[in-house]
């Protein structure tokens, strides 16, 4: 899938007018049934199942705040199949408006920037469940996970459902992640996808429940682990190139510590700094070629490297300093690249600059509890987006893999910085 991108100068992009906001409209049942349709072939090929578990709680015409985990553009198909004919809004990033705003609304879409403070979103849910009578799909992480488990989610969630009032749906797919894995370039594997589908909370039990019971709630219902649950149930994924780009989220070497000099091709992850070769086998499990294996679990070693940047975050010796090509979003017309620049990532936040000077945009550590964060974004290449509410910065790191390190730091320090404002 590809996105409009549009060269133009950076002053003339900042002076274009910004979207009005507009209320969400009640999807077309017609368009709804399109998207069940065209996702019949490709739900058929991973013989998809779902179960449902205390489903039966809730009245069939009542609204509900649907909360899904976020594996690949599967996701999409799955809801549709799972929910159909019931009408739901989704809360959908703004980038996916670009070139297709009509469409996206016809839909029932509600556009967000990921990772920001948004209440506008707040009152546009309020009001396709209790206005419209309508449900809305949301998923929590806001970004795909990396590594088959759960992505950061944000604190506080109990907060919004006590608010909304309404039941509480969880889904999490089995399956998903292992057929399109983020860092895997697009390929799609033989995969059979699952999902379980849960009333996590009714409206009375929302009431009754403090909102920390209802974060802790839905922390368990988003414990899960795609590699772990293949390995567990023996799935097999035999295509050769099931690691291929493997180093986007293995990017530091257990063994030599060399970071950004890795690489995932066809069934080898390798470290071209010392040598070391893993291979990614069939059952998910990672099997070192030659000598002692440090990490069998992708997981362990990705959270491993979490630890190593945390280290380097309370230790003064993290930083980003990457060349980046620079995308804009203003409107919903079209990604305005507006040239080169320097992207600086440090325990004061981030400072993006170029365009000649009439760029110097920074971002506070405490603006948002993660990152958005993408490989390949739209078929142009892996990214980190910074911004606000009327701006947003899409930067394209040139050299080594870095997106994955950076979204971990901005987490950390992110919790570093809170834990420190709550002791002063």
């Amino acid at each position: 899938m590809k996105i409009p991108t549009k060269k133009m100068d950076y002053d003339k992009v900042m002076a274009l007018p910004r979207p009005k906001h507009k209320k969400p409209l009640k999807p077309l049942f017609a368009l709804q049934s399109v998207i069940r349709v065209g996702s019949i072939p490709s739900l058929w090929k991973t013989k998809f199942t779902y179960e449902k578990h205390r489903m039966e709680l809730l009245d069939p015409k009542e609204p509900m705040l649907i909360l899904m985990n976020h594996s690949s553009f599967t996701d999409m198909k799955v809801a549709s199949a799972i929910f159909y004919p019931r009408k739901y809004a989704i809360v959908a990033s703004v980038d996916s408006f670009v070139g297709m705003e009509w469409l996206m609304r016809l839909i029932g879409c509600i556009p967000t920037r990921k990772f920001l403070s948004d209440m506008t979103l707040i009152k546009d849910m309020e009001y396709m469940l209790k206005e419209k009578k309508t449900s809305v799909l949301m998923y929590p992480e806001a970004g795909y996970s990396f590594d088959g488990t759960t992505t950061q989610l944000p604190r506080k969630l109990g907060v919004l459902m006590k608010k909304l009032g309404v039941p509480v749906v969880t889904v999490i797919t089995q399956g998903a992640f292992a057929r399109d894995p983020l860092y895997n370039g697009l390929q799609i594997r033989k995969v059979k996808v699952r999902a379980d589908v849960t009333c996590l909370f009714t409206a009375q039990e929302i009431k009754e429940k403090t909102v920390a019971e209802l974060d802790a709630g839905l922390d368990a219902a988003f414990g899960f682990d795609q590699f772990r649950y293949q390995q567990e149930n023996g799935v097999i994924i035999d295509e050769p190139f099931r690691a291929d780009g493997l180093n986007r989220i293995l990017f530091r070497c257990p063994h030599c510590d060399t970071e950004g000099n890795t690489e995932g091709k066809g069934v080898h992850w390798t470290c071209r700094n010392c040598g070391k070769q893993y291979e990614l086998t069939e059952t998910g499990f990672m099997k070192a070629t030659d000598g002692d294996t440090r990490f069998d679990h992708i997981p362990d070693w990705y959270r491993w490297q979490r630890q190593q940047v945390k280290k380097e975050l309370e230790d003064g010796t993290y930083r980003l300093d990457r060349e980046v090509e620079i995308g804009v979003l203003v409107d919903y017309k079209a990604i305005y690249m507006v040239g080169s620049g320097r992207l600086v990532h440090d325990s004061e936040g981030f400072r993006l600059t170029g365009c000649d000077g009439k760029l110097n945009y920074t971002q506070s550590p405490l603006s948002g509890h993660s990152i958005n964060v993408d490989y390949l974004w739209y078929e142009i290449g892996d990214v980190i987006c910074l911004g606000d509410h009327d701006v947003l910065y899409f930067c394209f790191p040139k050299g080594g893999d870095c997106v994955a390190k950076t979204r971990m730091a901005v987490e950390e320090l992110y919790k570093m910085k809170k834990r420190r404002r709550v002791k002063e």
